[in-house]
């Protein structure tokens, strides 16, 4: 892996663990290996390499997610897949974490990539949904949009909530409880 690299891939963990604020350059250096002046030489500075790091992070969150939706199934199973993929609930979502830090939401640069995702996302299950109203999956009543919403809402909020309570229990609890909402309706 390339200087740069490593030094995307150590402040993406980093931000994760830590936030923006307790990702020092120092940090970011020990846990790439890279040398002293390697961050300077590579990127403007922290700010510019935490950039790098959220549209990493934001980028791969767009493609995990769009492999299960845009996956096999019905509307309803590519939601049901989404929301039961493998994750690291303890440790919460790499971009939904973002949104906590003061930082990254005072700067507009860093909290773009974290607001173009989470509307890209927002918008794709919509989508899915609108498709599910089409071929009578679920009820014609329902606004994509709201659900759509509603799915990113039990996502982040059960990361918090498995988060404070030190078990996944919270998150797929949430997960369940918004299934069985959504379920498809008999014909």
């Amino acid at each position: 892996m390339s200087t740069p690299e490593r030094l995307i891939e150590s402040t993406r963990e980093l931000l994760w663990e830590r936030g923006y604020v307790g990702t020092s350059p120092k940090a970011i250096l020990e846990r790439s290996g890279a040398g002293q002046g390697s961050m300077y030489h590579h990127f403007k500075g922290k700010p510019d390499l935490a950039l790098a790091a959220i549209r990493r992070t934001a980028e791969e969150m767009r493609d995990t997610a769009e492999g299960v939706l845009g996956g096999p199934g019905t509307p309803y199973e590519r939601i049901e897949a989404y929301l039961l993929r493998e994750r690291e609930v303890l440790r919460g979502c790499p971009v939904g974490r973002l949104t906590m830090d003061p930082d990254v939401v005072a700067s507009e640069e860093l909290r773009a990539p974290v607001d173009e995702t989470l509307d890209w996302l927002r918008e794709r299950i919509a989508g899915i949904v609108e498709e599910g109203k089409e071929q009578g999956q679920f009820a014609p009543s329902l606004d994509g949009e709201a659900i759509a919403a509603t799915v990113v809402a039990t996502v982040q909020g059960g990361y918090v909530l498995a988060r404070a309570s030190g078990s996944p229990g919270a998150f797929d609890a949430g997960v369940r409880g918004l299934l069985s909402l959504l379920a498809p309706r008999q014909r």
